[in-house]
């Protein structure tokens, strides 16, 4: 990708620095109801990675395990049915505009006995080759920003329907690589994080059909705010609260089907609405800051702001209400060897307004499964759409027990 400064620090703002929004920059209306949505640094930490959920609306919390559970529900490692396994997924981004972003995901885990395992994850988010220029467009140099994150996790049964697992995660974050941008000193951006989540899941009969309920929580990316400069203060990584159900229906011996739903929350601070004079401009206090006219002051603490987010938006709890994102998925697998994918995500006007529609399929057999997914935007455009991902997996086990039979 080749950009001029300018481009690179529109870049940083809509892929790293959160803007703070004053009243009229949110105050656009749809309706009834202001443009205010939610940002916050790292963003790529919320960008789906595999092929099978992105297929399912980007709903993962509690559907069935399987080696990607690292992202969406750590604690549906201690139901999966293999020993070991792994998985490389691939997403290009923004690939309508620019050939050479792209996100990379590697997870894989490794049971230790009947109730435990443990699992990791690296995820790799490259945004290309970005050309630094002076203020009359000669070519200084280039740089390649891009960002990662490693994690690792702990899941355990707690009872023969229920399991726990905490996760770890390494965050960093290089944008500019360390020059000068927007006339100021930037460095590369470094947090620790942690997921707590459960898993519930249970075997029961629907109208005479065998069918498995099941149910996840996952609390995700719970860290430290992350920085970018000495000039310009911390701010919130994408602490997030996913929660959903879902029922699978084993219709025969060889046609299953799976629904599912995700509500999704982040547990960051609401943009407030600033104050304003006659004229316009932002009302500043005797103390420096702005003063809020609606809503709480956004820079607290990481404990403040996740409490607070639940009570600290503008619009009040119809506001809270539109902050969450709904993900709707259906799954049918023929003899657990082929499956046919298909979901919804929703999110509100206000919020940001992405609408689509996801498809895909999956194929499984013996060591290896292999699987795609594609994005329909409805809403506005999509940094997929165009876009056909896919996801590569390997169970170990089977195939250590193919080679072991003659």
């Amino acid at each position: 990708m080749k950009c001029t400064i300018p481009a690179v620090l529109a870049a940083a703002l809509l892929f790293v620095f959160p803007f703070r929004s004053t009243g009229q920059e949110i105050g656009d209306l749809l309706g009834q109801e202001r443009v205010n949505t939610i940002t916050t640094a790292v963003p790529f930490l919320m960008i789906s990675p595999d092929a099978r959920a992105g297929a399912l609306g980007d709903a993962g919390v509690s559907s069935s395990p399987d080696v990607n559970s690292m992202r969406w529900n750590p604690a549906k490692y201690a139901f999966i049915d293999q020993d070991m396994g792994f998985a490389l997924n691939y997403t290009p981004w923004l690939r309508s505009l620019v050939p050479d972003i792209n996100l990379s995901y590697l997870s894989g885990f490794r049971r230790l006995d009947d109730l435990q395992v443990i699992a990791f994850s690296m995820t790799y988010f490259t945004l290309g080759e970005i050309n630094f220029t002076d203020e009359v467009g000669n070519f200084l140099f280039p740089v390649k920003p891009n960002e990662f994150s490693f994690d690792a996790a702990y899941a355990r049964m707690l009872s023969e329907n229920l399991s726990g697992a905490i996760a770890a995660r390494f965050i960093y974050s290089d944008l500019t690589q360390g020059q000068r941008a927007g006339g100021m000193e930037t460095q590369a951006g470094v947090a620790l994080a942690a997921d707590v989540a459960v898993y519930y899941q249970r075997e029961l009969a629907w109208d005479n059909t065998p069918a498995t309920f099941a149910a996840g929580l996952n609390i995700s990316n719970m860290g430290n705010k992350i920085s970018y400069t000495d000039e310009v203060n911390a701010e919130f990584i994408p602490i997030n609260l996913r929660i959903g159900p879902s029922l699978t229906f084993d219709l025969d011996e060889f046609n299953q089907l799976s629904l599912m739903v995700d509500f999704n929350k982040l547990l960051v601070p609401t943009p407030p609405i600033y104050a304003r004079d006659d004229s316009g401009g932002v009302i500043t206090g005797d103390d420096g800051e702005y003063v809020i006219e609606r809503g709480e002051r956004p820079d607290r603490s990481v404990v403040a702001g996740m409490l607070g987010s639940f009570t600290d938006a503008p619009g009040g709890f119809r506001e809270e209400l539109n902050e969450i994102t709904i993900s709707t998925g259906v799954e049918y697998w023929y003899d657990r060897q082929f499956a046919l994918r298909a979901g919804y995500f929703h999110e509100h006007e206000s919020k940001g307004n992405r609408k689509y529609f996801t498809l895909g399929v999956g194929l499984k057999y013996n060591v290896f499964g292999l699987d795609f997914s594609y994005v329909v935007p409805l809403a506005q455009r999509s940094p997929l759409e165009n876009v056909l991902r896919f996801s590569l997996s390997f169970d170990f086990a089977a195939l250590r027990a193919e080679q072991r039979t003659p």
